[in-house]
C-alpha cells in the first residue's frame, strides 16, 4: 500500500546564538544593587572584546568611585562570564574614563527608573 505521505523533514536547527550575545545576557543578569535596572542599560559597560581564543576582556565602570558595589560587581561580572560554554578566561576593567553620567543610560532604563 502506497502513501501520498510527504518524507519527514528535519527540523530547522537554530542557529547559534554567538558568544558576544551570550555575554551582553549574562551581564543583564546583573544588577546594580541600589538601582533596579541591571548593568548593561545603566551604561556602567563600556566595552567587550572577544579574543580569537575567546578570553573576554570587559570595560566596565561605576556610578561613583564610592559605589557600595565597587566590590561585589566587577567579581559578578567576571563569574558569570566565565560561567559561559566556550569562554576561555575573563578580565574585567574597571575604568573612569570617561566618567559615568546617567546620559549613558539606555532609553529603557531612562524610563524604568521615571526620568524620561
Amino acid at each position: 500500500m502506497e502513501t501520498n505521505a510527504a518524507p519527514p523533514t528535519e527540523a530547522a536547527t537554530p542557529a547559534p546564538v554567538p558568544l558576544e550575545e551570550r555575554i551582553v545576557d549574562v551581564i543583564k543578569t546583573c544588577y546594580d544593587p541600589e538601582i533596579p535596572v541591571n548593568i548593561h542599560e545603566l551604561g556602567l559597560i563600556y566595552g567587550i572584546d572577544v579574543s580569537e581564543t575567546n578570553a573576554v576582556t570587559i570595560r566596565m565602570t561605576l556610578t561613583s568611585p564610592a559605589c557600595p558595589a565597587a566590590g561585589s560587581l566587577p567579581p559578578e561580572v567576571e563569574r558569570k562570564v566565565r560561567g559561559l560554554a566556550d569562554v576561555t578566561d575573563v578580565k574585567v576593567q574597571v575604568v573612569w574614563d570617561p566618567p559615568w553620567t546617567p546620559d549613558l543610560m539606555s532609553e529603557a532604563a531612562r524610563l524604568q527608573l521615571g526620568l524620561e
